[in-house]
């Protein structure tokens, strides 16, 4: 008989969070500029969609699998999917494939993409300030967005946007504070203890 040994190999791979969390963020952000009547839905943040907000963050979400990362696979396969998603219920219709979802359509659609989020954002009770806070106000948005769709209230659209803009905008901090802090082996960018 032979003895067989386990050898454990250290993962030396890059973390895909900050890839994630860029797409996800700078997206959500463009969006919610539109949420809040600043510029018109066009293709520069359908565009941001596909490719930023949609493929990129599927790519993280697979290198988060590699990584053994269950969270991170889900969640960032999960919106990346939403935003490609989102993008097809807005263009198909355009493009004569099927007709447009009514309101109450895109308020399930909202809906159910508030109940998933609320489902993470208890995961993130376990993880740094800075993903609860992106959790958070990702599931507020998601149930505001909802709410608007469900009523036609063009001020629920509206705050839903400002709650949009900071949702991105936290999303893209803590991908960049995890950049930098990585780069320069210290704490250049806070991200808060659990």
């Amino acid at each position: 008989m032979t003895d067989i040994q386990l050898v454990q190999t250290k993962d030396t791979t890059a973390n895909p969070a900050p890839l994630g969390l860029l797409g996800f963020g700078m997206t959500t952000v463009l969006l919610n500029v539109h949420n809040v009547g600043w510029i018109p839905l066009g293709s520069m943040i359908l565009a941001m969609g596909l490719f930023y907000g949609g493929l990129a963050q599927v790519i993280a979400g697979v290198m988060e699998w590699k990584k053994g990362n269950t969270f991170g696979t889900v969640a960032f396969t999960s919106y990346g999917m939403f935003w490609l998603s989102l993008v097809a219920l807005l263009v198909m219709p355009k493009l004569g494939w099927v007709e447009a979802q009514n309101a109450d359509g895109m308020g399930a659609y909202m809906l159910m993409w508030g109940l998933f989020t609320l489902c993470l954002f208890v995961g993130t009770l376990r993880a740094s300030l800075a993903s609860r806070v992106v959790f958070g106000t990702l599931t507020i948005l998601f149930f505001l967005l909802a709410a608007a769709e469900f009523t036609g209230s063009v001020a629920l659209t509206r705050c839903a946007g400002v709650v949009g803009l900071v949702c991105g905008a936290s999303a893209f901090y803590t991908a960049i504070a995890e950049v930098l802090n990585e780069t320069y082996g210290r704490t250049v960018l806070p991200l808060g203890g659990n």
